[in-house]
């Protein structure tokens, strides 16, 4: 049932999207008036203006308890703790990505470029609150549509251009299927709003056809799976990471990846909850069995991949789709009913996302610098610029999950709410890929600061702007592994309680 609320409310549960929406339009008109000689300032309004308005998920914060009015607009929109939570970390994504922009040749002048990467971010912030099946479509459509885009910015690269063809296809492909699940939810139950679909599938009315929920079920995660990244739907990965403009690629493995993460979370638990049972079949228990074998796949596959890669980017890709194994691992063991499972997928993304964007960050601004995104060019990195190499070390670190850094305490919750869920074997599974992936991680670690370069007396200059960057995010993955690790992850318990 919609409970009715005030037009205020309404407006506080989007205060993040309305402000989003404004601030692209501020964008495009600074683009549009400024000249050309102060043009590249865009990004770096854009980007703070994106820090800034982060700050709103927190200031109209979400009600809580018994009484508590949690839908809006109709029940398009659920402001929760976990929208909340999930808003905050997509907008801060968007305004990093802007500020790594600047530090390129040719994104850093172009104010379109700042608008495309607000505008997905917006619908990264719907996809976050959304329960229903019209608002869940269309946000899903308004983060992926501006990224075929941005993965095609350069329109003087065949690779982008690549890239972003093979993305649109997958996409598109994907998509179709994911809808095509909906339809068939939407024939079911004759509802689109997530909750109400529970009701109904659990009703007598519905009847006893268990064969085709599950199927229904299946078509809808192909389509999650391919928005973040995990086998077999990942094919699109490498040759997009690979291909896009390195900014974007950052975007997309942060931005996209969380609010789909998001997104699946709300979904599942609210249209297939464990209660959820039908012709004598537990339908949570299919779909979290569906969730541990595509995280034992990721993680194996990606990891084991990883190793052969050559191109920093590449194998960033490989990584991207292994942590995305890792990520599935918190999403099983919700099956156990406890708040363990979702709140490490909270926290997991959170840290990943100051993570792979200070990596990326470093491979953005020493690309711009040599032209090259060979691995084997990072020798002597050390020599040429100290901080960039102490960044890139600090994001392997994390992504490898050793400690100080937040990885650690990542990859900690999620193995720990899978020994919670009684799922022990796959945490163990979790243990070895982190082994197999700290390898690699290690090596380019080596040759950062062991191998040598015909370049070392070459020294790599970083901007102001870049400095600062790679400084925040750094000292962000640091604070996160050490002492704000319990009070984020408090929050993350938060938006799973809201949630469950």
């Amino acid at each position: 049932m919609i409970e009715e609320v005030s037009l205020l409310d309404n407006l506080r549960a989007v205060a993040p999207e309305v402000a989003l929406t404004f601030w692209s339009l501020v964008v495009l008109a600074l683009d549009l008036y400024l000249p050309e000689s102060r043009r590249r300032a865009v990004g770096g309004i854009a980007g703070l203006g994106l820090i800034v308005i982060a700050v709103l998920p927190l200031v109209f914060a979400p009600e809580t308890g018994a009484d508590a009015t949690l839908t809006f607009w109709g029940g398009m929109i659920r402001y929760d703790v976990l929208a909340q939570f999930f808003k905050v970390m997509i907008i801060l994504a968007a305004g990093i990505t802007c500020l790594i922009a600047l530090g390129t040749r040719d994104l850093g002048r172009k104010g379109e470029f700042y608008v495309i990467v607000i505008v997905s971010a917006l619908g990264g912030c719907f996809m976050a609150g959304a329960s229903d099946l019209i608002m869940v479509f269309v946000a899903l459509e308004t983060v992926t549509i501006p990224l075929y885009i941005l993965a095609g910015f350069r329109r003087d690269d065949s690779r982008s251009a690549e890239s972003s063809v093979k993305y649109f296809l997958f996409g598109s492909f994907t998509s179709a299927i994911m809808l095509y699940g909906f339809s068939l939810l939407y024939g079911f139950t004759g509802q689109t709003n997530l909750y109400a679909i529970a009701d109904f599938l659990g009703s007598p009315a519905f009847g006893d056809n268990a064969v085709a929920v599950l199927v229904t079920l299946v078509l809808v995660f192909v389509g999650f799976g391919f928005k973040i990244s995990a086998v077999p739907f990942h094919f699109w990965t490498p040759d997009v990471y690979e291909g896009a403009p390195t900014p974007v690629t950052a975007f997309v493995s942060v931005a996209s990846k969380a609010a789909s993460f998001a997104l699946l979370l709300r979904f599942f638990v609210a249209v297939f909850p464990q209660s959820l049972v039908i012709d004598g079949q537990v339908i949570g228990d299919f779909w979290l069995q569906l969730a541990a074998a595509a995280a034992v796949i990721s993680m194996t596959l990606g990891n084991v991949v990883a190793l052969a890669q050559r191109n920093i980017k590449r194998l960033l890709a490989y990584s991207s789709i292994a942590q995305a194994g890792y990520t599935l691992i918190g999403v099983a063991a919700i099956q156990s009913g406890t708040e363990q499972g979702v709140a490490s997928v909270a926290f997991y993304m959170f840290m990943y996302t100051f993570t792979n964007l200070l990596a990326f960050g470093v491979v953005v601004l020493f690309s711009e610098a040599t032209g090259s995104e060979t691995i084997a060019d990072l020798a002597g990195l050390s020599r040429r610029n100290p901080w960039m190499a102490l960044a890139m070390t600090i994001g392997f670190l994390s992504l490898a999950g050793i400690p100080p850094a937040a990885g650690f305490f990542g990859k900690f919750f999620l193995f720990n709410a899978a020994v919670e869920a009684g799922l022990g074997w796959l945490a163990m599974i979790g243990v070895l890929n982190a082994i197999v992936g700290l390898y690699y991680y290690l090596i380019v670690i080596k040759i950062i600061y062991v191998d040598r370069s015909e370049d070392d007396d070459k020294p790599i200059a970083l901007s102001p702007v870049a400095g600062w960057v790679l400084a925040g995010t750094s000292i962000a993955v640091i604070v996160i592994g050490t002492v704000g690790a319990q009070p984020i992850f408090n929050w993350a318990l938060d938006s799973a309680a809201s949630l469950l």
